[in-house]
């Protein structure tokens, strides 16, 4: 099978980067010099750039050129958290159990390594949950206070990681709040022992309470789908989504408070 003249485009300019040839902040030729150093067309070439754009590789400017980007983990693992907001199914619960393998360990960094602004910022965001009043409130505070934690663990390529995986799983995670009544009062209770654990400095406690915090949304998930199988067996059309779509996060959903 032939290659697209577009992905022999990237995969060149790939190259060039990888050989240290164009380097983290540097202006690529003009557009048709590189076009044909490449050997290819000036379209593909365009083409190929805002590919490469998209995911992060490469900064265009207006009027100015294009850029090798910083090549930061923040910026090249954007697209990752773009296809996981995507993600449905057996593959959404594969993501989050990714997500139970890594989280815990950068909460275990963090352990040793909070400041008194992060723990501030944690019993901020643990005051927003208690007094939020709708769904989106509760989510957004429940994200900042994980955010908070995998940075501050040190390795921004893992916090990165980690941040693109949990936004995959949003939608999951409304549709529990609104389905689920008592999942407010155990997620509360669950960031308070994350909370309790990362003061005490214990690495080991503050890793088990991040773990017992996942496993609760996973199985969660388990459950959701295991429904959904037996509503919609193999034999039958299934729907199209397992969870709510995306324009239903916009609904004012009121979070009940104990």
């Amino acid at each position: 099978m032939a290659i697209p003249v577009t992905d022999q485009a990237i995969a060149k300019i790939k190259e060039l980067i990888v050989d240290g040839e164009f380097t983290a902040g540097t202006k690529l030729p003009r557009e048709q010099d590189l076009a044909a150093r490449l050997g290819i067309s000036r379209n593909s070439l365009r083409e190929a750039v805002r590919a490469l754009t998209l995911i992060g590789v490469l900064d265009t400017r207006v009027g100015d050129g294009t850029y090798v980007t910083s090549l930061d983990a923040d910026m090249l693992l954007t697209g990752l958290g773009f296809i996981g907001d995507l993600l449905e199914g057996e593959t959404l619960l594969e993501v989050h159990q990714v997500r139970r393998v890594l989280e815990p360990a950068a909460t275990a960094l963090a352990a040793t390594r909070m400041t008194d602004a992060d723990f501030a910022a944690l019993e901020g965001c643990l005051q927003l949950m208690d007094l939020a009043e709708t769904t989106q409130q509760f989510i957004d505070a429940d994200n900042e206070f994980h955010r908070i934690i995998t940075s501050a663990a040190g390795n921004t390529t893992l916090a990165s990681l980690i941040q693109s995986l949990s936004g995959g799983m949003i939608r999951a995670r409304m549709w529990r709040t609104i389905t689920d009544h008592d999942a407010v009062e155990l997620t509360k209770q669950r960031h308070r022992d994350i909370y309790a654990a990362l003061r005490a400095g214990n690495p080991e406690q503050a890793s088990a309470a991040d773990l017992v915090h996942l496993a609760d949304g996973e199985l969660w998930l388990e459950r959701w789908l295991d429904r959904e199988r037996a509503l919609w067996p193999e034999s039958e059309a299934a729907p199209t989504r397992t969870l709510p779509a995306r324009k239903q996060r916009r609904r004012r959903t009121t979070v009940a408070r104990g």
